[in-house]
């Protein structure tokens, strides 16, 4: 009796739902909405089932608030975001979906502690996934006829758009085939943007089971399906937690522009002029280029990033541009704190990089004579080399930088596989390094190589987790060229399985180099070749992926052809920059390349923890400070 009842306890809940959500949907049919085709229907499907991987609900629950902004204003009938707000249900029990509301205030006035509360005269868009055997027939034929893909294993969205009426009462509506477009739009960005949530351990009562996470904002852009293009392909989406974060929004930009992200603007044209007490030897002003001492420069009194010689030029330059800029510079610089690497216990902030790296005791030293402009004179990659490991690392102690030799017990499921590294502190505990070994700063290239192919290039991953070999093109080398020994790591860390060919490919690399194979270790060959990618690339091997750190996409006109070649064969594409107004600009240049980002501008974990200071600003930079991707 007792199996019985828990049993149809079991079948009650999978149908009308136990936590929060609305109970039974009303059998909407896609088929019925006027205007849409079958190949729109199949869009939505698969973008439903590509959130549904990526599970949200693990750790999403309806308190959880997210504003959602899709392309412009004027991009939707109504004039306005058709649905702003969005939580997902079904962490918790009940329904398993989301629910879309037309403003923040309706959204917290319907959650409830433990359910959703009906409030009279308030119209939300959900989607909920249904399990196959408990959707109405009408939705199972519409499912058969067009071979639409399931979300996991046997459940399938349903969207409908309902209204709280003043009874209590449900009254259901389809959707429009303008209402469809918003929600496959926030689809596909709401899956590539809620793994970055990072969780704030401080903040929230500490009773409390809600998980609390970080204030985060992203803008990605989405392609539209041919069939749900209007005169554009891309889409800005822009996500943010918690919702009510404001947006400029500039009457002349693009339909596929991103909105840009400021704070509270200013009220009125005032002038701080900051007194700069940083040690920094030469500034720069960043409106006349003028060089400047650091305890003799001025800075923006609102932002604090931006540098000047004079009064005269800080006003000028308010007016001409930085009025406009100004709160978004404010925001990058209040991620300084967070930036920080805060766990090793060698200076980590470079204002004159030969004192620094005396004060390491590897001054002109092994790989370290590329890290000051003592050797500028020698061209890249043709450093003299003395001996070996050893004096690469500038003749650190044994317990401060990484020996030539694999890593033992470490098996997954008892065989070899590629170590995943997610931090530095993991790596360093991996190599039992002292936290007062600065190596990090050079090995930052190869972990970061290291970690775009086994976490951020799912292609990539799965070819070494086969034993086969990852082809990666590596764009632009300059200083890499002379920290080669520094990328047989990742042959240790691939632990057994699998290979990597990178062919570095850059005008920097010395002709008497080019078309050298140097087998750094036994899994990991590097491939050295002159010229410019777009004229060489038709003589190197297909790539499965391509990298460019540090790549200065907006500083170098020879990215164009580069870029129109990474388009044309579709190949996952990843860049680093430095700081995050850099990120801004290559997202510019990589849109008018025609390529979209599907990896959004996110913190690097195997940035180098070394913040260096640009001449004109003071915004938070470090070597492959933050990473971007296209074509993923």
């Amino acid at each position: 009796m007792d199996l019985h009842l828990k049993n149809l306890f079991g079948r009650f809940q999978e149908q009308f739902g136990s936590g929060p959500g609305l109970g039974p949907g009303s059998g909407t049919c896609l088929m019925k909405v006027e205007g849409i085709n079958p190949a729109s229907i199949k869009s939505i499907f698969r973008a439903a089932a590509a959130l549904y991987r990526t599970d949200p609900w693990k750790r999403l629950r309806p308190g959880h608030l997210f504003g959602i902004r899709v392309g412009k204003d004027s991009d939707w009938s109504s004039k306005k975001q058709l649905f702003p707000c969005v939580q997902f249900i079904g962490g918790d029990g009940g329904d398993l979906g989301f629910i879309m509301f037309r403003s923040e205030n309706n959204a917290r006035r319907m959650t409830g502690s433990r359910e959703t509360i009906r409030v009279p005269n308030v119209e939300v868009l959900r989607v909920t996934f249904e399990l196959e055997s408990i959707i109405f027939p009408s939705n199972q034929r519409m499912i058969r006829s067009l071979a639409l893909e399931a979300s996991g294993t046997d459940r399938f969205p349903a969207i409908d758009v309902a209204r709280c009426m003043s009874s209590g009462e449900l009254q259901f509506r389809n959707p429009t085939l303008e209402e469809l477009r918003f929600v496959y739009a926030f689809m596909k960005a709401i899956s590539l943007v809620h793994p970055l949530l990072q969780q704030d351990k401080e903040a929230g009562p500490k009773w409390s089971r809600l998980m609390c996470f970080e204030p985060f904002i992203e803008t990605v852009d989405v392609q539209w399906p041919p069939e749900m293009a209007k005169g554009y392909d891309l889409v800005a989406v822009t996500v943010s937690h918690p919702p009510g974060q404001a947006y400029e929004e500039k009457t002349s930009s693009t339909a596929s522009s991103t909105p840009t992200k400021y704070t509270e603007p200013p009220k009125e044209d005032v002038f701080v002029d900051m007194k700069m007490t940083s040690t920094v030897g030469l500034r720069q002003c960043a409106l006349c280029d003028k060089d400047v001492n650091g305890d003799q420069s001025l800075s923006c009194g609102q932002c604090c990033a931006v540098i000047y010689c004079s009064p005269v030029c800080q006003k000028q330059h308010w007016k001409e541009t930085h009025k406009s800029l100004c709160s978004l510079y404010k925001a990058m610089m209040e991620r300084e704190e967070e930036l920080a690497m805060k766990i090793f216990s060698f200076p980590c902030s470079v204002d004159q990089p030969c004192k620094w790296l005396e004060s390491l005791g590897i001054h002109q030293k092994g790989m370290w004579r590329r890290k000051c402009s003592c050797y500028s004179h020698c061209p890249f990659g043709l450093l003299p080399v003395k001996g070996g490991l050893w004096d690469s690392w500038g003749g650190l102690d044994d317990a401060e930088y990484p020996h030539d030799s694999p890593f033992h017990n470490h098996l997954r499921e008892g065989r070899s596989s590629p170590i995943l590294l997610s931090s530095w502190s993991e790596y360093y505990n991996l190599r039992s390094l002292s936290l007062s070994s600065p190596v990090a700063d050079i090995l930052s290239h190869a972990l970061t190589v290291y970690y775009i192919i086994t976490t951020l290039s799912i292609s990539s991953k799965n070819l070494l987790l086969k034993g086969k070999e990852v082809i990666l093109h590596y764009l632009g080398p300059e200083g890499e060229l002379d920290w080669i020994p520094a990328f047989a790591e990742i042959g240790h860390l691939l632990n057994g399985l699998g290979n990597i060919q990178i062919v570095m490919v850059g005008p920097e690399v010395p002709t008497n180099l080019s078309g050298t194979t140097s087998g750094i270790s036994s899994r990991v060959r590097v491939n050295l070749v002159r010229g410019f990618y777009q004229e060489e690339a038709t003589y190197l091997p297909p790539p499965h992926v391509v990298v460019a750190l540090n790549c200065g996409l907006e500083c170098y006109a020879s990215w164009t052809g580069a870029l129109d070649l990474i388009k044309s064969m579709g190949i996952p594409a990843f860049f680093t920059d430095q700081c995050e107004i850099s990120c801004a600009n290559a997202k510019q240049v990589l849109r008018g390349a025609g390529l979209h980002i599907t990896h959004p501008v996110t913190p690097n974990p195997f940035r180098s923890p070394v913040r260096y200071h640009c001449p004109s600003n003071n915004l938070p930079s470090y070597g492959n400070g933050f990473v971007l991707g296209v074509n993923t």
